[in-house]
């Protein structure tokens, strides 16, 4: 892969700050982005963005416990279980005794929960092809390339799993 010549013809090795400015500007504008469809979903249900990452990653991993999920999205216990009582009160998730070790707590969405994060997913998977699409290919590799690197070596263990969970 080419270290030089990129899209604006830079030499990828050796980026000002300014260069770096404008890929961290990008990394926020493209976040709006990519939450703004969801944010207008939750807004209707009275939700915010930490209940949609956790119906997310129950979706991803049903069963999951409280401590994996205190882990992947790295809040406090008290912020996360401030989150679940609502979605649990609302019917969105369950959350049951483990069978193995009573003292954790396995959760679940719902046919409610499957259906607002499969609505919120959607939009944002929507946004994803279209930028894939327009991108190319090689964006899209170099891109997932880029956002592995920036992970820590904890998160990216993580996300490595999640991925060859999902194959």
């Amino acid at each position: 892969m080419p270290v030089t010549g990129g899209p604006g013809g830079e030499n990828l090795l050796f980026l000002t700050d300014a260069q770096l400015r404008k890929g961290i500007e990008a990394m926020f504008f493209a976040y709006r982005g990519f939450t703004a469809d969801p944010d207008r979903i939750l807004a209707r249900h009275g939700y915010g963005r930490a209940h949609h990452r956790a119906l997310h990653f129950i979706d991803r991993w049903p069963g999951t416990t409280v401590t994996n999920l205190l882990a992947i999205l790295g809040v406090t216990k008290q912020s996360l279980n401030r989150v679940l009582r609502t979605l649990v009160d609302d019917g969105l998730v369950e959350s049951r005794v483990g069978t193995r070790d009573k003292r954790e707590r396995r959760l679940t969405l719902t046919e409610a929960g499957r259906a607002l994060e499969a609505e919120l997913s959607g939009a944002q998977r929507e946004r994803m092809r279209d930028a894939y699409r327009r991108a190319g290919p090689e964006a899209v590799a170099g891109f997932r390339t880029v956002l592995e690197a920036m992970m820590d070596s904890e998160l990216l263990r993580r996300f490595e799993a999640a991925r060859e969970a999902a194959e």
